[in-house]
C-alpha cells in the first residue's frame, strides 16, 4: 500500500453497530485514493458502497482498520476540523422547504461562522462564487421545493463548494436524475476537479458515465481495486466485474457488452 493518496484505507471493516452485535458489510478493504482527481466508486447493489462512503465521511465508525485523511487518522479529526476538510452530498432527497437556493448554498459556510451564525460579506462572496461555478445563478431566488431534481442536486453541490473543503464525497449524485441531467452532473464534477484541484470521490450505478468521465475507478468487489480504466482493464478487474451475470467488458470499445 502506497502512502501517497489523499485518502488511505487500511484493512478497513465497515458495517453497522447494533444492540446484538455488529453487522459486518465488508472487511479487509485497502485502497489509496489520489488527491485532485475524480474517482468513481463502482459496485453491485448491496456490496457496501454507501456504507463505505458514510464511514469515510465519519458518519459511521469503522468496525476495524483505519482511514487516513491527508496522512492523519480520520478518528483524530475534531468535528470542526472535519467540517472544514470534507464536504458530503448524500443520496436522500432533503425535506427542506421554504428556503431559497441561495440560502441553502449559504449553509455551506456554517463551519466558518462565529457565535451569532451570521454570514459576513466575505461569506456571501464565497456563496456567490460557488453558485457561479455550478452555473445556477438563475436559481438563486427560487424556493427549493420548486426546483427539479437536477436543479436541486446542483444546489447541493454548490453548498459543498461553499464549504471550501479539499475533499467532497457524493453518494449516488445522479440518482433520481434523467439521462441529460446525469451527463450534465458528471461533467460538472469533472470540470470542478479541473478548476479547483479538489478531491472528489463518488459512488454511482451509472457505469458507462463513470467509464467516460472518471480519472480513476474504485471497484468494490471482494475488496477494493483502484486504478485508471486502462490499468483495471489490463489486470482483468473490469472483465471480472460482472462475470457472474454474463456481462463482458470489451477493452477496445472501453464498454460493457450484453
Amino acid at each position: 500500500m502506497t502512502e501517497d493518496g489523499a485518502i488511505i484505507i487500511e484493512d478497513l471493516t465497515i458495517g453497522y453497530c447494533r444492540r446484538r452485535g455488529a453487522k459486518v458489510v465488508a472487511t479487509g478493504l485497502d485502497a489509496s485514493i489520489p488527491g485532485g482527481e475524480l474517482t468513481c466508486l463502482l459496485g453491485q447493489n448491496g456490496v457496501g458502497k454507501s456504507t463505505l462512503l458514510r464511514t469515510l465521511s465519519a458518519f459511521m465508525p469503522p468496525l476495524g482498520g483505519e482511514v487516513l485523511l491527508f496522512g492523519r487518522p480520520l478518528a483524530g479529526y475534531s468535528v470542526a476540523e472535519l467540517s472544514r476538510t470534507v464536504g458530503v452530498v448524500l443520496t436522500e432527497r432533503t425535506g427542506i422547504v421554504n428556503l431559497t437556493a441561495r440560502e441553502i448554498v449559504g449553509f455551506g459556510r456554517n463551519p466558518y461562522l462565529g457565535f451569532w451564525g451570521r454570514l459576513s460579506r466575505g461569506d456571501y462572496a464565497v456563496v456567490d462564487e460557488a453558485i457561479e461555478m455550478v452555473g445556477i445563478e438563475a436559481l438563486g431566488d427560487r424556493m427549493v421545493q420548486t426546483l427539479s431534481d437536477g436543479e436541486r442536486q446542483k444546489v447541493m453541490i454548490a453548498k459543498a463548494l461553499a464549504q471550501q473543503t479539499p475533499v467532497i464525497f457524493l453518494d449516488e449524485p445522479t440518482a433520481f436524475l434523467d439521462f441529460p441531467s446525469k451527463v450534465e452532473t458528471m461533467h460538472l464534477l469533472r470540470r470542478l476537479v479541473r478548476e479547483t484541484g479538489k478531491t472528489i470521490f463518488l459512488s454511482t450505478h451509472d457505469l458507462e458515465l463513470a467509464l467516460h468521465t472518471a480519472d480513476r475507478l474504485c471497484v468494490m468487489k471482494e475488496g477494493l481495486r483502484v486504478g485508471t480504466l486502462d490499468s483495471l482493464s489490463a489486470d482483468g478487474t473490469m472483465q471480472g466485474f460482472f462475470s457472474d451475470r454474463g456481462i463482458t467488458f470489451d477493452p477496445d470499445r472501453r464498454a460493457y457488452l450484453i
